[in-house]
């Protein structure tokens, strides 16, 4: 029987929604281990005066297995 875990966090980037995921992924991996995937529950961007994205905000619930 496995038991699973999920924890929430915000990750950024000036790039893309895909790399904020993923630098938000590769951040917690640094700590947690065992992660099986992750939902994107909410996307944020912030912008300049001129509507232009400035970056982009994901929260992510992470779930991982707990040994």
């Amino acid at each position: 029987m496995s038991v699973a875990k999920v924890i929430e966090l915000t990750s950024s980037s000036g790039k893309s929604i895909e790399d904020a995921v993923q630098s938000g992924l590769l951040k917690c991996a640094e700590s947690v281990k065992n992660i099986k995937g992750a939902w994107v529950n909410d996307i944020k961007v912030t912008t300049d005066d001129d509507g232009r994205v400035k970056e982009w905000r994901v929260n992510l619930r992470i779930t991982f297995v707990v040994k």
